[in-house]
């Protein structure tokens, strides 16, 4: 690398499995494509697949995908962006158009699409490449650091719900508080459910009723938990944001008649239902991947207009490591988001 050669900061993944900070150059985006200025990044729990050891041949991914930044170049071919628009990337990083998912209009599943931070550089960075079919407007009224994590976090619950088909009114319960969960309570109260608040202990009880919860579950005891779900008439719907299969299925028991358990919190263990559940009781176990581009900008438009907003900590790109170490073991509330 000349000393002419414009570059940018950034935060890879060394060889060790460690966050580096690195030095990166600059180039101009490819067709398709648009360059960004990152204004925030948001650090998720499905960061982890890119912090890895790997061969010291390779570059180390930059992970992030939770990413709001500007608009500073444009590739050949695109349109319908400006240099200067603030837009967002989320996981799923710009569907192809043209694979049989894409043909048939299920953007979300495209076989072509690369996922942010993971199989492409993310937003880790000052400086992010992105391809314009995954690009989301960001509101005006969103500030970058409040937008980044809803544009994961946030479309995945609020998506969780609108893909189960409950009508407002309905009984739903949000099983996990914490940096899913939070955002999920305040995206239920807001669309007009009954809004039920599980998590372990006591201890969110009264953090759960502040964000919208109608009610509070201590899940400590499951036996318990489901006779009080089955004492407020069962539940509609719940969106299981924990990553454990066993505490998502120990729930089902507490759904009501042609209810549905939505799973968001992926995890390598299974959940567990039975025919009898499945068959005599019409109960539904789906599970839902985040959302398309357009999703997105309708699940920030919610946002904005009705005042869901994550809770954030704030760290810049020198102290990535460490932020992404609060985040992992859960003592963040609830989102870390870098501010380059």
């Amino acid at each position: 690398m000349s000393a002419e050669t414009p570059t940018y900061r950034a935060v890879a993944v060394a060889a060790d499995g460690s966050l580096k900070l690195v030095h990166r150059p600059l180039r101009d985006p490819a067709a398709g494509q648009v360059r960004l200025r990152v204004e925030a990044c948001g650090i998720c729990h499905t960061d982890g697949l890119a912090v890895h050891e790997h061969p010291e041949s390779e570059p180390g991914m930059v992970p992030g995908h939770e990413v709001v930044g500007v608009i500073d170049a444009l590739g050949e071919g695109v349109t319908g962006w400006r240099i200067g628009d603030r837009v967002g990337v989320g996981f799923l990083g710009g569907h192809c158009g043209a694979c049989d998912p894409c043909r048939r209009g299920d953007f979300v599943h495209c076989a072509d699409q690369p996922l942010t931070g993971v199989t492409v550089d993310g937003g880790y960075a000052e400086v992010m490449i992105a391809r314009a079919s995954g690009l989301v407007a960001i509101p005006e009224t969103l500030a970058s650091e409040v937008a980044a994590p809803l544009l994961c976090a946030g479309i995945t619950t609020y998506n969780a719900i609108l893909k189960a088909d409950v009508l407002p009114g309905s009984t739903m319960a949000i099983q996990g508080i914490g940096g899913l969960g939070h955002l999920g309570v305040q995206y239920a109260h807001h669309l007009g459910m009954r809004t039920i608040a599980i998590a372990r202990g006591t201890e969110k009880a009264d953090f759960a009723r502040e964000l919208g919860a109608d009610h509070y579950v201590d899940a400590q005891d499951p036996a318990a938990a489901v006779a009080e779900l089955t004492a407020l008439g069962g539940a509609d719907l719940v969106v299981a944001t924990a990553a454990s299969g066993a505490s998502s299925s120990a729930l089902i028991a507490g759904i009501a008649t042609n209810g549905t358990l939505m799973v968001v919190g992926a995890s390598s263990d299974p959940v567990s239902v039975s025919t009898t559940d499945l068959v005599m009781r019409g109960i539904r176990v789906r599970g839902s991947l985040t959302g398309s581009p357009i999703e997105n900008e309708g699940n920030l438009a919610f946002a904005a207009r009705h005042g869901v907003r994550p809770m954030i900590e704030t760290a810049t790109l020198e102290d990535a490591a460490p932020a992404f170490a609060r985040m992992s073991s859960g003592a963040a509330r609830f989102r870390m988001v870098l501010v380059p």
